[in-house]
């Protein structure tokens, strides 16, 4: 959409900053991102990153293989399981509001639940996926919200709650579903009309509006054919949103600076980067997985591994709970058959990047270009600190 793209032309050109060399800048964005591309067959990817206060957007290849469109400030792009970011805001704005507690149980919010193992977990233990060792999918069987219910009533823990981290969609599904139980309204409902017009965000979607489906790239799976997110039980809320790279960075800058925002939400911000459990270096938020900075790149892969992905790993508890923290990578990665996501920033350096591709690319690279990038905005912030 033109007038999109003009605003968004008009956003980068203002972002020039006295203290940063646009054009160095880009070169190390290209240095990083396009070798990544060639080498994985990535046809388009989107870029955006932030230093003192500025955001820089940068757009390579295309969104659409079959007519040659390219990506551009406009293109939409499946973020997956960053998704579940929005989703933690979504629960701590409701949280911050009064509407639930991380402590309640689930069967507070869906009494289908009482008597259930699930529906004895607390809110809490859903949103950092310490419920007792919920899987990564649900079963093929279950295919709406009543198979849910059951699924989840019969589901047993093999671990005590908060013992051990499984990363899972219907775990962080569940909390958010339950969230918008708390708050009334349907989930989609309540991010398309109250949650992405808060964070100022106009191009960020649930279901991508017919006006704007000519923005929406297609991915591209493992086969070269293009292919979109199919839907699943509770989707929308594990990895459902769809993106622009600059609405991302939008959403990362009120992060490391919610300044000008209602209080409320300001404060919902800040509670999804509250540290609960510890798994290795990796200390894991509200969807948001964080590091002490600065940030070894090693550790940050090996919080992105397999291992941590798809396999329960003890933890340890944070207790008391570790308040959001400015000198912290905060980062998290996104997958769909077709599209892959990342986004790292560190609120005391007011230094991030977001990397959105319509390609399912290997994780540990989106890591390693993403350090290459940081490091030099690294470099920047503190030339700009200094007096």
């Amino acid at each position: 959409m033109q007038g999109i793209a003009a605003a968004a032309a008009l956003l980068c050109g203002a972002s020039a900053h006295a203290g940063v060399d646009a054009g160095a800048l880009k070169r190390v964005v290209d240095a990083a991102v396009q070798p990544v591309m060639q080498a994985h067959d990535v046809p388009g990817m989107a870029v955006a990153v932030t230093v003192g206060g500025k955001q820089y957007d940068f757009h390579y290849g295309v969104a659409d293989k079959s007519d040659g469109r390219k990506v551009d400030a406009d293109t939409l792009f499946e973020i997956g399981s960053v998704s579940k970011t929005f989703t933690a805001t979504l629960a701590a704005y409701a949280q911050a509001r009064g509407d639930l507690s991380l402590a309640d149980n689930a069967a507070k919010y869906l009494p289908e639940l009482a008597g259930s193992s699930v529906g004895a977990t607390s809110l809490l233990h859903l949103g950092t996926y310490a419920a007792g060792g919920l899987p990564l999918q649900f079963p093929a069987a279950v295919t709406d919200t009543g198979k849910m219910v059951d699924y989840f009533r019969n589901w047993r823990p093999r671990y005590a709650p908060g013992t051990y981290r499984q990363y899972s969609n219907p775990s962080i599904g569940l909390f958010g579903f339950l969230a918008a139980r708390s708050m009334g309204q349907p989930f989609d409902v309540l991010m398309e009309k109250t949650l992405f017009p808060a964070l100022g965000l106009r191009s960020t979607y649930i279901t991508v509006p017919k006006a704007r489906m000519g923005d929406y790239a297609y991915g591209y799976a493992r086969d070269g054919k293009p292919t979109r997110v199919t839907p699943g039980v509770l989707d929308a809320e594990a990895y459902g949103v769809k993106t622009t790279s600059a609405d991302m960075m939008r959403f990362v800058r009120a992060n490391i600076d919610s300044t000008g925002l209602d209080e409320t939400l300001r404060r919902a911000l800040a509670a999804t980067r509250t540290g609960y459990f510890q798994v290795g270096d990796m200390v894991q938020g509200l969807a948001w997985e964080m590091y002490a900075w600065p940030a070894q790149r090693d550790s940050v892969l090996a919080g992105s591994s397999q291992q941590v992905v798809f396999e329960a790993n003890p933890v340890a508890r944070l207790e008391p709970p570790h308040a959001a923290r400015s000198g912290m990578l905060v980062n998290k990665t996104g997958s769909t058959n077709g599209f892959g996501a990342y986004v790292a920033y560190v609120p005391s350096q007011r230094i991030g990047i977001v990397m959105l591709a319509n390609k399912n690319y290997p994780v540990a690279e989106r890591v390693k270009a993403a350090f290459q990038v940081l490091t030099y905005l690294e470099g920047q912030a503190a030339g700009e600190r200094k007096p």
